[in-house]
């Protein structure tokens, strides 16, 4: 996942982005409001990590200006140390999507941002995926390339489905074990076989590999002509 930190504090927002960085999620940082807006704004994130008492500008302003002026709907978990309902109400009606507590566990910071990823994904995803000649089905999983059918087993399909929601975006090796298997693996083979079945199928069924290696990087999808 690509996460945007909102923090003030720097102790926490290095311990957010170191630990999220070693889990293979891409990660900006801002430290007061109007920063966090401007780049929630003009960049696509998978989710946000934003906390209520920012200078500049609140959390909870920022939060509704995203919702309402720019019509930004990636995920926000609150970050906050003010844990009573009526602020945790606050938060969800200036369009929080989820609220933690702090001090917090950085391993539930992950999880909470991969539920709230993937429960959205499956809201905005439900449409086809179109890139160049390649298209997916997201509900019937029918995949087809230069109009040819391409049959794929579900892993594949899974990762091809990622690479086609952000095409030209250089996923991580561990963006993608994690979001395919649940975490990252102990070696790269998993990752690199099923790759190469999904690269096979689809040239053997276009003509050509629409998925371009980006050495010691991850992988990106490219449409004909980039």
């Amino acid at each position: 996942m690509r996460v945007l930190i909102i923090e003030d504090d720097p102790a926490i927002a290095a311990n957010l982005y170191d630990f999220l960085e070693a889990r293979g999620h891409t990660v900006d940082a801002a430290a007061d409001g109007v920063t966090g807006l401007h780049l929630a704004v003009t960049q696509r994130f998978d989710g946000i990590l934003l906390d209520l008492g920012l200078p500049g500008m609140d959390g909870m302003t920022l939060a509704r200006k995203l919702r309402e002026a720019a019509h930004v709907d990636t995920p926000i978990l609150m970050l906050t140390a003010r844990d009573t309902l009526e602020d945790k109400l606050r938060g969800f009606e200036h369009g929080a999507d989820d609220y933690l507590v702090k001090p917090f566990a950085l391993k539930e910071v992950e999880a909470r941002l991969v539920s709230l990823h993937k429960r959205h994904t499956g809201k905005t995803v439900s449409r086809t995926l179109n890139v160049g000649d390649l298209s997916l089905d997201p509900k019937t999983l029918s995949i087809r390339f230069a109009g040819s059918d391409v049959k794929l087993p579900p892993k594949c399909i899974r990762l091809l489905e990622l690479l086609m929601s952000d095409p030209g975006r250089v996923f991580s090796r561990r963006e993608l074990e994690s979001e395919v298997w649940g975490d990252a693996q102990e070696t790269s083979d998993t990752l690199r076989s099923h790759m190469h079945v999904l690269r096979r199928a689809l040239t053997l069924a276009g003509g050509r590999d629409p998925i371009e290696t980006v050495h010691g990087l991850g992988y990106r999808l490219i449409a004909r002509g980039d």
